[in-house]
């Protein structure tokens, strides 16, 4: 069983993060790659832009979000990026980075649930 962190783009990499994966579709604004540190970086694992743009962070349509992502994880380029992650993941301790500012209701956290469900 691996170690899984989550951590915003905005927070300075740390020694012990593992492999760092950026998992969203657009490189966060204003943060240098080289500052960032990011090991991979899983475009595909983002949620589709209509999940997204319906979502808009709302914690009401958490639960229906996440259901929805899950969904789409299990479909296409989206399900070839989460089996790479699994890989990852598989190989050791890993921090899922995301821009988002809600650190509790976006598609990292499904992610982290999703992966130590299937563990």
């Amino acid at each position: 069983m691996s170690d899984i962190r989550l951590k915003r783009a905005y927070d300075d990499p740390a020694d012990n993060d593992g492999q760092r994966i950026l998992v969203d579709a657009m490189w966060p604004r204003g943060v240098a790659k080289a500052d960032a540190e990011i090991d991979e970086w899983l475009k595909a694992l983002a949620p589709s832009a209509d999940l997204r743009k319906w979502f808009g962070h709302d914690p009401e349509k958490w639960e229906t979000f996440r259901r929805r992502y899950q969904d789409e994880l299990a479909c296409g380029e989206q399900a070839e990026a989460y089996e790479r992650l699994r890989e990852c993941y598989a190989r050791g301790r890993v921090t899922l980075v995301f821009a988002a500012k809600d650190r509790e209701h976006n598609n990292a956290v499904v992610l982290k649930q999703s992966l130590q469900a299937n563990d």
